[in-house]
C-alpha cells in the first residue's frame, strides 16, 4: 500500500512560480515511476509530467514543457514539480500518482497506468 500526500499549492500571480511536493509512504518508492496530473474545473484529468524510478527519464505535456520540471529525491520518498512562468490556464487541482506495477515508458502519459493517487492540491494562478 502506498499513500501519497501533496503539498505546496496556493494562489500565485501569472508569471510566478510554485513548487509542489508529494511525499510517499512505503519502502519501495524508489522502484516506482511517478507522475503529476491536473484537473481544471469542469474538465477531465490531464497528464502534466512523469519521472522514471531513478528520475533519469522524464516526460512532459506539451503545454508545460520548458516551464515545469519534475524531480524526485528517493532518499526522502518525495517527488517534486517545480512550476515556473505560471499562466492562468495552469489553474487546477494537481495530483501526484504512483505506478507501482512498473508500466513505465509511454504508458506514463495515461492515468490508467497509475494505481495510487494523492488527494490533490489546489493551484490558482491569477491574471
Amino acid at each position: 500500500q502506498v499513500q501519497l500526500v501533496e503539498s505546496g499549492g496556493g494562489l500565485v500571480q501569472a508569471g510566478g512560480s510554485l513548487r509542489l511536493s508529494c511525499a510517499a509512504s512505503g519502502r519501495t518508492f524508489s522502484s516506482y515511476s511517478m507522475g503529476w496530473f491536473r484537473q481544471a474545473p469542469g474538465k477531465g484529468r490531464k497528464f502534466v509530467a512523469a519521472a522514471s524510478s531513478t528520475g533519469g527519464s522524464t516526460l512532459y505535456a506539451d503545454s508545460v514543457e520548458g516551464r515545469f520540471t519534475i524531480s524526485r529525491d528517493n532518499a526522502k520518498n518525495t517527488v517534486y514539480l517545480q512550476m515556473n512562468s505560471l499562466e492562468p490556464e495552469d489553474t487546477a487541482v494537481y495530483y501526484c500518482a504512483a505506478d507501482s506495477r512498473g508500466i513505465g515508458g509511454v504508458g506514463l502519459f495515461s492515468d490508467r497506468s497509475y494505481d495510487y493517487w494523492g488527494q490533490g492540491t489546489q493551484v490558482t494562478v491569477s491574471s
